[in-house]
């Protein structure tokens, strides 16, 4: 336990019998109390012996929870990351069961048909626990539980089947030297050389910088054919397969089909609302793609002598516009990226955009010596808010990605007090050499910026209910202020905050270098966005529909979105678009549904003042504070004073594009 910290419980350094411990401890309660509840008779139920107790349990047990499955990530030592993914297991298929429950769930569905008066977040709350028990069969019969059961698991097991297709690393190609022209010697040096041929791998490792920078049209068309039929005629059979069982799901949970399943907790609410606006953002994005088309067959007809252009042909195109229209040697951008200076220059920015302040509590108990820990104050009242963990350097052993994982929620307890979020802040940063602070690459400093705006979403919370945290949010609402934020890192005078050469740290980065990482950014924006909304209206639309041939819908709708370049013959990109597959079936739409808010959100508030405390704390008042606690459409409705509009996104796109 992190001894004497204020509104803070959750637990560190955890021993591998200590983990088993406590996971026991945690289903034991946890069954307890969910016994009691259902055991209430129906004519007696009431916010205090029914809401309160599910409500406080959550509170109290999260980060008991966190404490169980954080060193899985984290744990320097094999035995507690075994003994954490084995409690993680064990957690989540007694949450599991609990959410199934029909005994608990009739006596909270007898609770809201009493009609007793509680406020507007204690509302939201018990919406959301009926929805959830509805979402995971608690109204079924038996019988149709174990059909869902069974639903599922086929379900789990094809996704994989799916994703180890597209893993297969074994299928390759071999071409001649002069095939690769155009190839950097780096490229060539890595492959295999056989029999006088190189030996190209159909992975995204070989690929993509093929289809970028391969000066020799047939061998494009010959990798992104080869590519494109990697998951063949097996994957479109296991997703339509997959696709039919989604909706029997669905239907079997009461919807009409498995895009409105699995987007009735979102904000679109309705699979309608979410093609609607695919179709909206693909119409708005005509004049700007088709502009950028030009240019890319004007740049093929200079070197070709052909403007015929191919899908094979726009990653190479796109590249050859970028080293012409924008002036940028990402090698030497990254020198002026030291950890220690971004770290540093991020936690000034958001103090002082947010009005906050961090201290670092320096003799804090942790699970490596290379993690920092802080406490978050209002810097004008000086209320604690929360607190933050730094495990940014690479070990063995831990979690590969950059990503926040929250420790404690903030919420009210029963007793009256208050527990503050406790966010982890987790990355994979080099550590220093000979003394000096090792670089980062732009990217890597883009996604620390992004995650530590989780972070202080995290922290910034003030809802009551522990299960509206800031990191427990609507899938689309959660990205939203962590995509606004990320404008910071293509402004000048925030880019310079966290910038400074490595051997000379009072030179920040140039005005030019701040421009052009702005500008590569949203060079061919248009197209970019196009492939991607084709891809999100295949989700939809297969997810909404019944018996649709994957097939032919792509080779209908690539042309139409892609302003009339035909999808290469034999190639199904549905087939090796592992997001439809696992994790992001029928919502692909999301993270451009974020960008849109987020865009407009800069645009109205902040473009034109980027360090505005002012305007900071309003936003983090009116936006981060709720958390889940308001519907996430009227929370940034009223913060903008109308509803969010695509032409902010538009713009800002249009302006860098060219």
């Amino acid at each position: 336990m992190v001894a004497e910290l204020p509104g803070f419980t959750a637990q560190v350094n955890l021993s591998a019998a200590d983990i088993k411990r406590l996971a026991d401890r945690v289903v034991s309660k946890s069954k307890e109390t969910y016994d009691a509840v259902a055991a209430v008779p129906l004519d007696k139920v009431s916010f205090s012996n029914v809401i309160a107790p599910l409500a406080e349990l959550d509170a109290q047990q999260f980060p008991l929870v966190q404490a169980c499955v954080l060193p899985r990530m984290v744990s320097p030592s094999d035995d507690v990351r075994r003994a954490s993914a084995e409690a993680e297991k064990r957690l989540d298929s007694h949450f599991q069961q609990c959410r199934q429950r029909e005994d608990v769930y009739r006596v909270i569905k007898a609770f809201t048909q009493k009609g007793e008066r509680i406020g507007l977040e204690a509302t939201r709350f018990v919406q959301c626990m009926v929805r959830e028990f509805e979402r995971n069969g608690a109204k079924l019969t038996q019988s149709k539980k174990t059909e869902m059961e069974k639903l599922k698991s086929h379900i789990d097991d094809l996704s994989l089947k799916y994703i180890q297709s597209l893993n297969d690393s074994t299928k390759f190609l071999l071409l001649n030297e002069e095939d690769l022209a155009g190839m950097p010697l780096e490229f060539l040096k890595e492959l295999e050389n056989t029999n006088g041929k190189w030996k190209v791998l159909l992975t995204s490792y070989h690929v993509t910088p093929i289809l970028e920078h391969c000066k020799v049209g047939s061998t494009r068309k010959l990798i992104a054919v080869a590519y494109g039929q990697k998951g063949g005629k097996e994957n479109i059979a296991i997703l339509e397969k997959l696709v039919q069982l989604r909706h029997r799901l669905a239907r079997l949970l009461g919807y009409p089909n498995y895009a409105d399943y699995a987007i009735e907790p979102r904000m679109p609410r309705t699979s309608r609302k979410v093609l609607e606006f695919l179709e909206e953002m693909s119409e708005q994005l005509n004049g700007l793609a088709n502009r950028e088309l030009s240019v890319l067959k004007d740049l093929k007809m200079k070197e070709e002598g052909d403007a015929q252009f191919s899908v094979e042909d726009l990653l190479y195109y796109m590249k050859r516009a970028e080293e012409l229209k924008v002036d940028l040697d990402i090698g030497e951008i990254k020198q002026f990226f030291p950890v220690d200076l971004v770290i540093s220059g991020i936690l000034k920015m958001f103090q002082d955009l947010f009005a906050l302040r961090f201290e670092e509590m320096k003799d804090a108990e942790t699970w490596h010596d290379t993690v920092r820990l802080f406490s978050v104050w209002d810097a004008s009242s000086s209320d604690l808010l929360g607190y933050f963990f730094l495990d940014i350097f690479s070990r063995e052993g831990k979690y590969a990605h950059t990503c926040v994982v929250a420790l404690q929620n903030g919420c009210l307890c029963s007793n009256g007090t208050r527990k503050v979020p406790v966010a982890v802040l987790l990355s994979q940063c080099p550590k220093e050499f000979d003394g000096n602070s090792a670089l980062l690459r732009f990217p890597e400093v883009v996604r620390i910026f992004h995650e530590f705006s989780h972070v202080v979403h995290h922290i910034s919370n003030r809802a009551t209910f522990s299960r509206f945290s800031g990191l427990q949010l609507e899938g689309d609402f959660a990205e939203i202020p962590s995509l606004l934020l990320e404008n910071w890192c293509y402004e000048n005078i925030s880019l310079k905050m966290m910038s400074g050469f490595h051997q000379d740290i009072t030179k920040s980065i140039t005005s030019e270098a701040c421009q052009s990482l702005k500008r590569r950014r949203d060079i061919f924006a248009g197209l970019k966005l196009k492939q991607e909304i084709l891809l999100c209206l295949v989700d939809q639309i297969i997810h909404t529909g019944e018996n649709v041939n994957i097939d032919d819908l792509i080779k209908d709708l690539h042309p139409k979105v892609m302003l009339g370049i035909p999808l290469l013959e034999g190639n199904s990109p549905a087939s090796c678009f592992p997001r439809i597959a696992i994790g992001y079936d029928a919502v692909c739409y999301s993270y451009i549904w974020s960008e849109v808010f987020a865009a407009d959100l800069f645009a109205s508030k902040f473009k034109d003042d980027l360090l505005n405390q002012h305007a900071g704390l309003r936003f983090r008042n009116k936006v981060l504070a709720p958390g889940g606690s308001k519907n996430p459409l009227d929370i940034i409705s009223d913060y903008l004073g109308r509803e969010p509009s695509l032409q902010a996104f538009i713009q800002s796109r249009t302006r860098n594009s060219l």
